[in-house]
């Protein structure tokens, strides 16, 4: 065999071997992801899209490097709970998982697989961290909102609704934070010359009772906090605060879009994408205990003008000029 021949196969043989390996060294990595939701909910679908995205332009692309499992488990408890099991046992590298009521399950099911919230309402009340700055166990993420923001939705709806004397806080009395956000209304209430009730309601009966019960008074007003009977029962609540003439401020732009009067909280599309950066760092080496909970960076102002016509209200203009969204 020539000299030159001898040195080029030397090369092919050198070659092919360490091509192969860097094909079998790119491993795929799996990432779970629990939404106590229906798989047709136009909300959650628009948020998951944001997380996919974002993870994307992080270099984790579905189907190549990554693969992306998710589990949607409406909103039965009992499913959420055989969801978040089932999930665990395919041992994904980390899990994306919204709410306390899919956290919870999953911390019940696993105290070792990397959980990486999006939003949740109060994590260290909720025994999911040990400290915002220093999580010290397997999840973390971003908080829903500060409680500061509870006396801005008084401010915002007697803005909006002057005539407003009383007002009716729905929350949640499944999460912890419910007290706090109605300690901080209650805050503000003597300024504003408003009085205050809190009304923890889980089923559509009880919302409904609460509520027709409550209008019967006038110069009533509705703030609805964050929680799961909120989202459930979204079209419910709007619907009765418009038959009650109920001026009324929500949590979430969802609400207002499909109805409601005025909603002020953080752009869950920001929080889904800046998730997906906590997703990319665990993926990369990084520990949950170690990544700070943090708090939303983004809020939005949206008003329904429709909605308000309908009450016989009359929107400010400096509201209409600083809302994120103004729907007609």
């Amino acid at each position: 065999m020539r000299r030159r021949e001898f040195i080029s196969l030397l090369g092919c043989t050198v070659v092919l071997p360490l091509s192969a390996h860097a094909q079998q060294a790119e491993r795929v990595r799996r990432v779970g992801v629990l939404l106590g939701a229906a798989a047709d909910d136009a909300n959650y679908l628009a948020w998951l899209g944001a997380f996919r995205q974002a993870l994307q332009e992080l270099g984790w692309v579905d189907g190549r490097n990554v693969q992306i499992d998710i589990h949607w488990a409406t909103t039965d408890p009992a499913d959420i709970r055989r969801q978040a099991t089932g999930l665990v046992t395919l041992a994904p590298d980390v899990i994306l998982a919204p709410g306390t009521t899919t956290v919870g399950p999953l911390m019940r099911a696993t105290r070792t697989v990397p959980i990486v919230f999006p939003i949740i309402a109060d994590p260290v009340a909720g025994g999911f961290v040990e400290s915002l700055a220093h999580p010290g166990g397997n999840a973390t993420g971003f908080m829903l909102f500060e409680y500061s923001i509870s006396g801005k939705w008084l401010e915002l709806l007697k803005q909006i609704a002057p005539g407003v004397k009383r007002v009716a806080v729905l929350g949640d009395p499944d999460i912890p934070t419910g007290p706090a956000q109605f300690g901080v209304i209650q805050a503000v209430a003597p300024s504003l010359r408003v009085e205050v009730s809190s009304f923890n309601k889980r089923d559509a009966s009880e919302i409904e009772r609460a509520l027709t019960a409550f209008a019967r008074s006038p110069n009533g007003g509705l703030i609805l906090t964050a929680g799961g009977p909120a989202l459930v029962h979204r079209d419910l609540i709007i619907a009765l605060a418009a038959r009650h003439k109920l001026p009324a401020i929500y949590f979430d732009r969802a609400f207002v879009t499909a109805g409601g009067l005025v909603s002020y909280g953080p752009d869950r599309i920001d929080m889904y994408r800046r998730a997906a950066g906590y997703v990319d760092r665990i993926l990369n080496g990084e520990k949950p205990a170690d990544m700070p909970v943090q708090t939303p960076t983004k809020y939005q102002l949206v008003i329904n003008i429709k909605t308000a016509k309908a009450l016989g209200l009359d929107v400010p203009v400096h509201l209409q000029q600083i809302a994120d969204e103004v729907i007609e």
